[in-house]
């Protein structure tokens, strides 16, 4: 399965959404490269087939995966094209870092667990 089908599987662009549209390109690449589902390595499709398959400017696409560079999740390396950098397997250290503080925090004043979900549930609701 090529990179395109992986980005587009069970997945589109939310036209209706108040999350601009390069920010859901940005989330959908970042959650599959944190996953693994698209892995170091995985070439991207360029900006301008993206574009076109989503319907949006390239302009667009171009933000997400300039933004998505700068986090050091994809590296671009001009007409070669952009690929999934290591940065995917940084930013799934730094989740777990920062749930295993969470945890402790909840666990040291005695929280519920169910508790403790619905306010982390929450929180990424308002995300």
């Amino acid at each position: 399965m090529n990179s395109m089908d992986i980005l587009m599987r069970r997945w589109r662009l939310d036209t209706e959404s108040t999350v601009p549209p390069f920010e859901q390109v940005r989330l959908r690449i970042l959650d599959l490269a944190s996953s693994g589902e698209l892995a170091v390595g995985t070439k991207l499709p360029s900006v301008r087939a993206l574009a076109t398959d989503l319907g949006v400017a390239a302009n667009t696409v171009a933000r997400a995966y300039r933004e998505l560079e700068q986090a050091g999740i994809v590296v671009t390396a001009g007409r070669s094209g952009t690929a999934i950098a290591s940065g995917g397997d940084k930013i799934a250290a730094q989740v777990a870092a920062a749930a295993d503080a969470f945890a402790a925090v909840v666990r040291e004043l005695g929280v519920p667990h169910a508790q403790a979900l619905r306010i982390v549930t929450a929180a990424l609701d308002r995300g």
